[in-house]
């Protein structure tokens, strides 16, 4: 695997050699190193820029235990390309294009960029990006690595379109996240992101509770909880999904959605069948209930976020996980820092 890019310090802005000097395969490197001296790790042939561990532990263990789940090359529907080509507005702006992917988990959103024809520079808080590699690896137009979003391994402005999904509402500071990722756009490039809306997942009472307790667990303890959560309340959720047709069946329904915590796709996605409902159940119940970070924001908050940075043609709307929005960086100048 080869950087698409030249890969420089998140510190100081140099540029990275591989050790030893020259080789640029880094599978066959074991560190990057800085003009300063600063050394960064290469591990299974991926750059690592953060600790191992991390605020974002529970989403590398997630992503890893369910590395295929939701890639549509193993569900066969076409989900998350649905999502993907909603956001971006069409496929057309990303082939031949540069594209980082920032928060690109287990790579639902890769494959289908490099399908596409882009050239993926994809990158993760978590060693999510480990599943990542395991089924995007085989690209050549594709790279990745382990890096914090607000210090990615990239000079500024060096990618046509930057695509953050399903991740800025995880971060510590989202306004923050999104100057930072409007920095790496490069003149007339595109921005595309989502970000969670007021009152989505509709965090219960359960469910807020529930989140409480296992965000101070540990990330394995946690994953064991919701596992044995949903094995237990699942036969509850596919009784009422039966029997929702039928007297008083609705409101059966309602009351298990609305007293479990488990997350429910019956209604959404039932052509996952039986199998594949389940894996997303554990999945995004896990999602839902150990995220550090649990951020809301409205069309008009993202809306200005964009407008301060000087951003133009934005478009934004409520939709798939909340508020999503695409803008451009003016061709004249790059975005407010």
């Amino acid at each position: 695997m080869k950087p698409i890019l030249p890969l420089v310090c998140p510190e100081t802005g140099k540029q990275l050699n591989p050790v030893p000097q020259g080789d640029e395969i880094l599978d066959t490197t074991t560190e990057l190193r800085s003009p300063s001296g600063r050394v960064y790790p290469v591990i299974g042939g991926i750059p690592r820029f953060v600790p191992p561990e991390n605020y974002a532990a529970a989403f590398g263990l997630q992503w890893k235990t369910f590395r295929k789940t939701q890639l549509d090359s193993y569900t066969g529907t076409s989900i998350s390309r649905d999502r993907l080509e909603r956001c971006l507005g069409g496929f057309s702006v990303v082939r031949g294009k540069k594209v980082l992917e920032a928060g690109c988990g287990a790579g639902r959103f890769t494959e289908v960029l490099l399908a596409e024809g882009a050239q993926v520079f994809a990158c993760d808080l978590s060693t999510a990006v480990e599943a990542n590699r395991e089924n995007c690896g085989a690209n050549d137009a594709y790279f990745v690595c382990q890096a914090d979003i607000r210090a990615l391994p990239v000079a500024p402005q060096s990618f046509d379109v930057v695509i953050c999904l399903g991740v800025i509402q995880h971060t510590p500071d989202p306004e923050e996240t999104i100057r930072v990722l409007a920095s790496h756009v490069a003149p007339g490039g595109l921005l595309v992101i989502d970000h969670y809306r007021y009152g989505h997942e509709d965090m219960t009472l359960t469910r807020q509770r529930l989140r409480k307790f296992l965000i101070r667990q540990d990330a394995g303890v946690a994953m064991k909880i919701v596992k044995l959560l949903v094995a237990v309340l699942w036969p509850l959720h596919r009784l009422s999904w039966h029997l929702r047709k039928r007297a008083l069946g609705s409101r059966f329904r309602q009351a298990v959605l609305y007293f479990s915590p488990v997350l429910d796709y019956h209604d959404y996605y039932g052509q996952l069948g039986p199998k594949l409902l389940y894996a997303w159940a554990v999945l995004d119940t896990h999602d839902a209930l150990t995220d550090r970070y649990k951020h809301k924001r409205s069309t008009e908050q993202i809306a200005q976020a964009l407008n301060d940075l000087g951003l133009v043609q934005a478009e934004i709307s409520y939709g798939g996980n909340g508020v999503e929005a695409r803008a451009r960086v003016p061709r004249s100048s790059a975005p407010g820092l």
